[in-house]
């Protein structure tokens, strides 16, 4: 199945920029379409609901004049994330903001709702569901999810133990459709990788995290840019759900990451508290494992041409490795 033409025809890169907790607001987002890749945030980092409107308003004006003033790249679109969890009571009237602003791409977690799906459809809008497992993919799209954003080990925040290879390999056994891959993509060499694999798009969060738009403190963007992947633990303690975290927040914190205790799932926090006084996001960081290769603090337009560049590069020298290749047996080199 081809993409939306929304995902298809008004993108300057293959990319989405994941939806970042307490980081990713209006300037961020802008910054992120101008640039030519969906920008998105959570509906819940608009506090109180008065300020999703507000946000809303100015994201769809500040994109629509940018569209007239250049015509010749105009911006990508936007997405908004919708927590479907029973635990969020804003559901229902996140959504009718969404409704009245027709925002182009709905991003659900945490659970599938048939009833929101059929809500963004009727504006004519986009549905991408995230998901950690095959299981979960399937009752997502028997919902009336358009597409799937399957999150695979490495990802920033909350995400699955699954290899993206094993992950898309049984996603594309029976679904056809759109797919954005999550998992430590933070060059364009993994970004054509995440295609390579079956995707038809990355979906990029940690290294926006540290981009000058983003609203981090600025302790949280220089901890990413000394960090690598190494310094990246997995653990369900600061929300319930199993998500990665920067170990130098977790120590500061006071706690020993190699000794973490397991927390009770069925008392999911996102972001008021936890199950440590520690909260986390404003604590306790989330971060993906691909954070080596984040060297620098640009601005959001930077990174994504340094993305495309490194993407186009990627092509290239793939290209090349294959003509060299093709029709010849493998050489090896001598013991």
């Amino acid at each position: 199945m081809a993409l939306p033409p929304v995902l298809r025809d008004r993108l300057r890169l293959p990319a989405i920029a994941s939806p970042l907790f307490i980081v990713s607001g209006p300037e961020l987002v802008i910054a992120q379409c101008k640039a030519g890749i969906v920008g998105s945030f959570p509906s819940l980092n608009a506090r109180p609901i008065s300020q999703l409107d507000e946000w809303l308003a100015r994201i769809t004006e500040e994109l629509a004049a940018w569209d007239k003033a250049h015509p010749e790249a105009p911006s990508a679109p936007f997405a908004v994330n919708q927590i479907v969890h029973k635990t969020n009571n804003r559901l229902e009237e996140d959504v009718a903001l969404c409704a009245k602003y027709k925002v182009p791409v709905v991003i659900t977690s945490l659970g599938a709702r048939e009833d929101v799906n059929q809500a963004v459809h009727g504006w004519g809008g986009v549905v991408l569901h995230d998901v950690i497992n095959s299981g979960f993919a399937r009752k997502a799209i028997e919902k009336g999810a358009d597409g799937l954003i399957p999150v695979a080990a490495g990802a920033g925040g909350h995400a699955g133990r699954l290899s993206p290879f094993a992950l898309i390999h049984e996603l594309r056994e029976w679904f056809d459709g759109p797919i954005a891959l999550s998992g430590a993509i933070s060059n364009g060499w993994a970004i054509l990788a995440a295609q390579a694999m079956g995707a038809d798009l990355a979906y990029i969060g940690s290294a926006f995290i540290a981009t000058q738009e983003a609203n981090a403190v600025q302790g949280y963007k220089d901890m990413i840019v000394e960090s690598s992947g190494e310094d990246i633990i997995y653990s369900n303690l600061f929300t319930g759900v199993h998500g990665n975290y920067l170990r130098p927040s977790v120590e500061r914190a006071g706690l020993d990451p190699d000794n973490l205790p397991t927390a009770d799932p069925s008392k999911m926090n996102f972001g008021s508290g936890g199950n440590t006084e520690a909260k986390a996001w404003k604590d306790i960081w989330g971060c993906g494992q691909g954070i080596g290769a984040i060297k620098d603090i640009p601005t959001a337009g930077e990174l994504v041409a340094r993305l495309s560049a490194e993407y186009e590069q990627a092509k290239r020298e793939l290209a090349a490795k294959t003509a060299f290749t093709a029709g010849q047996p493998l050489a090896f080199a001598a013991e």
